[in-house]
C-alpha cells in the first residue's frame, strides 16, 4: 500500500522580513533601506524556522522585530485556508 501517492498539500506562502524599529512599542521602522527581507517560504514552519533564528539571532537590540506575514491570506482572503 505504500505505493498509493500522497496528495499534494496546498502551498501556504509565507514572507519573513524585519528590521530595527523606532522604539520597542512601535511597528516604524527606522530605515525602510535596512529592512532585512528574509525570504518567502511554502509553510508556516519552514517560516517560523527562518523567523526564530533571525529573531534569536537579534535578541541583543531590543529594537530589532522581525514578523511573519500570511501572503496566502493575502493572495486569496476568501479561501477557507487553516489558520497557519
Amino acid at each position: 500500500m505504500s505505493d498509493i501517492p500522497k496528495p499534494p498539500t496546498r502551498q501556504l506562502l509565507h514572507l519573513v522580513f524585519g528590521g530595527e524599529l523606532n522604539n520597542a512599542s512601535s511597528m516604524e521602522f527606522k530605515n525602510l533601506d535596512n529592512i532585512d527581507i528574509v525570504g518567502i517560504f511554502p509553510n508556516y514552519a519552514s517560516a517560523y524556522a527562518a523567523w526564530k533564528a533571525k529573531a534569536q539571532g537579534t535578541v541583543d537590540n531590543a529594537q530589532m522585530r522581525y514578523f511573519i506575514v500570511h501572503l496566502h491570506r493575502m493572495l486569496d482572503p476568501d479561501s477557507q485556508s487553516p489558520q497557519r
